[in-house]
């Protein structure tokens, strides 16, 4: 086993899902404020985000280049809101600068930077490229173990891609490179919310069974349901467990999930902000009416 210098302990499922809807206001508020984002992908990964930052990886806030932490890759770029909330509730950067996502000079832009907030592992937004790197990430871990004469790869590297973007025929270069170097120190979520900018994704890009897909690339594939943290939790420790080949997790998710109007239309609220009305509506939907921001 790897050695592990520092570790969270999980938080109990309840207090993690009183949480995630905390964290979807802040989401909705913060495109709200700049007056622009992506709601609807933001809302289907949060659950996902959230659960790996909260027992799952290795990190410490206050070291964001420690050399033994767990690497975090969202190669959907555009849902970094649920990036930026997460990482602001476990102290990477006070919590005050979630509202200025967007604006000029912020480290918080609307796709993750990594030459400007510590803590973000890679610079995304341009779809397709986020796996390669993250698989990178993960060969390296392997590199640095036996430079170091250790038995296991140093860290784990997890990655999110979207539905939509399996579209871009980089996400399979790398899904080929990664089970023929038996990288089995890579778990990879979809974020399978069967929309995309220009529609359906069905309807966009005819779709075969990304777990057939996966498995026939030579991963590991599980299928789950997205928002159910316990699953998440269970899909991770198999993906660990599992050796000799890189683990999918095909997670089905809900855009805009948590809020009833963003649920129904799906397409629409892909890239469209909130007004003060509508979040006010959200937070009375996420948080109640006793719920104080």
């Amino acid at each position: 086993m790897r050695e592990i210098v520092q570790a969270l302990q999980r938080i109990p499922v309840p207090e993690l899902e009183k949480l995630a809807r905390k964290l979807r206001y802040e989401i909705l508020k913060m495109i709200t404020v700049a007056e622009s984002g992506h709601p609807g992908g933001s809302l289907s990964v949060i659950d996902m985000v959230l659960t790996l930052y909260s027992g799952e990886m290795h990190f410490d806030a206050s070291n964001p280049k420690w050399d033994m932490r767990d690497r975090f890759v969202l190669s959907k770029g555009h849902a970094v809101p649920a990036l930026y909330a997460v990482m602001a509730h476990y102290g990477f950067f006070p919590e005050d600068e979630l509202w200025t996502l967007r604006k000029l000079g912020s480290p918080l832009q609307g796709h993750p930077a990594n030459a400007l907030l510590p803590g973000i592992e890679a610079s995304t937004g341009s779809l397709g490229q986020g796996l390669s790197m993250a698989q990178g990430m993960a060969l390296a871990a392997r590199i640095k173990a036996q430079q170091a004469k250790k038995s296991e790869p140093l860290f784990h590297v997890y990655a999110i891609l979207g539905d939509g973007e399996q579209q871009e025929g980089q996400i399979w270069e790398a899904a080929m490179s990664a089970a023929h170097h038996k990288i089995d120190n890579l778990t990879v979520f979809t974020d399978r919310n069967l929309a995309q900018i220009d529609g359906l994704v069905k309807d966009v890009m005819s779709e075969v069974s990304l777990v057939d897909k996966w498995s026939a690339f030579g991963w590991h594939v599980q299928e789950i349901d997205g928002h159910n943290i316990g699953q998440i939790r269970e899909a991770c420790d198999k993906a660990r467990a599992e050796k000799g080949r890189p683990s999918m997790i095909i997670a089905n998710t809900i855009k805009g999930k948590g809020v009833s109007f963003l649920e129904k239309d799906i397409v629409g609220w892909h890239g469209k902000a909130l007004n003060d009305a509508q979040l006010e509506a959200a937070r009375l939907e996420l948080l109640g009416e006793n719920a104080h921001d």
